[in-house]
């Protein structure tokens, strides 16, 4: 016989949160892959400077969040099922996967939290690098033009000029190619305002896609628990049931 009573709301209940999973799963996938796929993002980590590439942690993690979106609507899934057939194996099964989940995402969390500096950290020396070796006069004809371009990307790309503000009037000075004509030197100071320095700009662009992923991540490990509770509430209401 089926659930009964308050057993039965939360057999609907923990449907809703779970169809609630499986749609939040289907978000972070389509936020993943437009992160995966952002121009600006896409433009700076795609670079070649020489032999060497841009750094692509920031990809890295953008793998992991596409696997677990994918995974959520499974397990979204599976839940539904599990609890409008109110089958103990399928709920036995969607909480295992959702403590291993969650398990996971607490790690995730950690890793990002102790290295939420370091792809910022990692470009900003590319580019750095980049910038260098565009400025320097001793370098052959292809490294020269493969670094401008390097450095042109980044420039056009954050609308941006130099790794600092005194940086980005030595390069005005000293190669007035390389930074985006509205950013020219003359018209930024006779406006009162200093270029804009492209450290900022890459912490900026990183620091805005790794919240816009803390909030997705807080928000699931929300609904996980309270999936996690309303699961072994519900099994144990079907192991009782079948008792009598």
């Amino acid at each position: 016989m089926g659930v009964e009573g308050c057993t039965k709301c939360i057999k609907y209940l923990l449907f809703v949160f779970n169809f609630v999973f499986w749609l939040a799963g289907g978000i972070i996938l389509g936020v993943a892959l437009w992160l995966r796929h952002d121009s600006q993002t896409t433009s700076i980590l795609y670079l070649h400077l020489g032999d060497k590439q841009a750094p692509n942690t920031f990809y890295i993690g953008i793998y992991i969040l596409i696997a677990v979106g994918a995974v959520m609507m499974f397990v979204g899934f599976l839940g539904c099922y599990g609890a409008i057939q109110e089958s103990q194996c399928l709920l036995g099964t969607f909480f295992t996967c959702l403590v291993i989940l969650f398990a996971c995402e607490v790690a995730a969390g950690i890793w990002g939290f102790v290295n939420k500096d370091l792809v910022a950290k990692d470009v900003k020396q590319f580019y750095d690098q980049a910038l260098q070796q565009a400025l320097q006069g001793d370098l052959t004809n292809s490294d020269a033009t493969n670094a401008k371009t390097v450095v042109k990307t980044f420039h056009e790309t954050l609308d941006c000029c130099g790794g600092n503000s005194i940086m980005a009037i030595g390069a005005s000075l000293i190669q007035t190619d390389l930074c985006p004509k509205e950013k020219n030197l003359l018209e930024t100071l006779a406006q009162g305002h200093l270029p804009q320095d492209c450290h900022k700009k890459i912490d900026e662009l990183f620091s805005e896609k790794l919240y816009l992923i803390g909030i997705a991540a807080i928000v699931v490990a929300v609904i996980m628990i309270f999936e996690m509770i309303l699961s072994m509430i519900l099994c144990c209401g079907i192991r009782n049931s079948t008792v009598y």
